[in-house]
């Protein structure tokens, strides 16, 4: 079987969110039972001396998108410690030209052309390269645009006839809306394409409804959040759409990659440990206190969180909270970007409080420390379609402090059941997150019970092994193979 995924970001090469960290390690864990592709844009951010991203021969392309006329080249290299091939499409006046993944204050239709343009060089350089797919697995709007290219341009070619899609939903809230001319640009049958059961939205193109329809299975990225979907709290308007096509909807819980997230082996970690040797562990919490301007204390807990400073991840509940949490008898270390003024609030704080510090960016090396020298790692998300935070800090041995949605609900156990590896609360508000956090603290003073759970969230399970199993099983069910 062939599969080809196509993503606007794959780690290691590039990354904004945890869409690259699922496109970078699902594939790796399917290898053994397929033959993958995977197609990203050659992003002006990715070191291609780095990881050896070569040109590959004759690769110059030429599409034409409304009356312009636009240059591509195919740049290649394998999947660290695979033998996939990620393929990089290069085209100077959309990707290359920027060092970020996803610029900020883009012209919206400008942004449009940017994945229309990405998504239709991918279905030519594949038919270049002779990659006949029996599955091309897109991924949130970015993408959206190939089960559509594949219901009506290439609907009779023959290279494609006997291809289906699957189409993942990482987020519901971000579906690729614009007007209906952006369709002509596309070079798409807007007769086949634009009506209540293609891609039209209350009189917008609106690419992610499109691809629900259009694909032959959708995808979303936990069970609960595949239940939430369809209700109009967590739908955003696209709730009547799904519960149309059910039948194809699936819940698949994402991993993570257990080789890249080891604390045993992670060179970040200033003291490397396992679940046998948790007592190293405390060193990397005496480094994060050291780096961040705050008093080392074995018996004082240390509280993270690593996340985009946006609503959806609910940081209006810190900003809520933010005088109470001065008053616990705990540290918080916060690191993060987004909007600005949750990152002058982080800031503020930092500057005037004794016991909240704050990094507004992304160091990958000084997350993974934080992970490690925690002791609770907070996520008081207001939906979460799957999350992969948590999943990290058990990992680490970091309990999780989070609001029961989405993934959250799916992967964490809370305390005081059996098993249990964290702390949940259910209504949005910030005094239920305080008390959440006031039950850790209160666990924190009982080194038997913390210690218990501890080594249960670095048990627990949360690799590719299952997920990947039933991605394969969605494969064969679509394709007969």
């Amino acid at each position: 079987m062939k599969i080809l995924f196509a993503s606007a970001e794959v780690a290691p090469f590039s990354k904004a969110g945890g869409l690259a960290d699922v496109v970078g390690s699902l594939p790796k864990e399917l290898e053994k039972d397929a033959e993958i592709a995977i197609f990203t844009p050659l992003h002006g951010c990715i070191d291609k001396e780095k990881y050896g991203i070569k040109e590959l021969e004759n690769s110059e392309m030429w599409l034409t998108f409304g009356n312009q006329p636009h240059k591509f080249n195919l740049y290649m290299t394998k999947l660290p410690g695979t033998d996939i091939n990620v393929f990089f499409i290069k085209n100077d006046w959309y990707f290359s030209c920027f060092k970020e993944v996803y610029p900020k204050y883009l012209d919206p239709r400008y942004e449009h052309e940017r994945y229309i343009s990405f998504s239709l060089a991918v279905m030519e350089y594949a038919k270049a390269l002779n990659f006949r797919a029996d599955v091309i697995h897109a991924n949130d709007w970015h993408t959206a645009m190939l089960p559509l290219y594949l219901h009506s341009n290439y609907k009779f070619d023959e290279f494609w006839k006997d291809t289906k899609s699957v189409f993942e939903i990482h987020n519901l809230a971000y579906q690729g809306i614009w007007f209906e001319d952006v369709i002509d640009f596309a070079n798409m049958r807007k007769d086949i394409v634009y009506n209540q059961w293609g891609c039209e939205h209350y009189d917008r193109v609106n690419w992610m409804k499109g691809a629900i329809n259009y694909a032959d299975r959708v995808v979303a990225v936990s069970p609960t959040y595949s239940r939430e979907i369809l209700g109009s709290e967590y739908g955003e308007n696209m709730d009547y759409t799904l519960r149309g096509v059910q039948y194809k909807l699936r819940g698949i819980l994402n991993g993570i990659d257990y080789t890249v997230f080891d604390p045993k082996k992670d060179k970040a970690l200033v003291k490397n440990y396992d679940v046998k040797s948790l007592a190293k562990k405390e060193e990397n919490k005496k480094a994060i206190c050291e780096y961040f301007g705050l008093e080392y204390n074995p018996e004082r807990p240390l509280i993270a969180l690593i996340s985009r400073l946006v609503d959806q991840k609910g940081i209006d509940l810190i900003r809520d909270m933010q005088y109470e949490l001065q008053n616990l008898e705990a540290d918080f270390v916060f690191i993060g970007s987004g909007d600005s003024a949750y990152e002058n609030l982080f800031i503020w704080l930092s500057n005037n409080t004794k016991n909240i510090r704050a990094y507004v960016g992304y160091d990958a090396k000084l997350a993974n420390l934080l992970y490690a020298g925690s002791d609770f790692f907070l996520m008081p998300s207001k939906f979460e379609p799957c999350g992969l935070s948590q999943l990290i800090a058990m990992r680490y041995g970091s309990l999780p402090i989070v609001r029961a949605t989405g993934g959250l609900e799916d992967t964490i156990t809370g305390y005081p059941l059996d098993d249990s590896n964290g702390f949940k609360f259910w209504a949005y508000n910030g005094w239920d997150m305080l008390n959440a956090i006031k039950c850790a603290l209160y666990v924190y003073t009982d080194k038997y019970v913390f210690d218990a759970m501890r080594k249960s969230a670095m048990q627990a399970d949360f690799s590719w092994k299952r997920s990947s199993a039933q991605y394969m099983a969605m494969y064969r069910e679509i394709t007969n193979k």
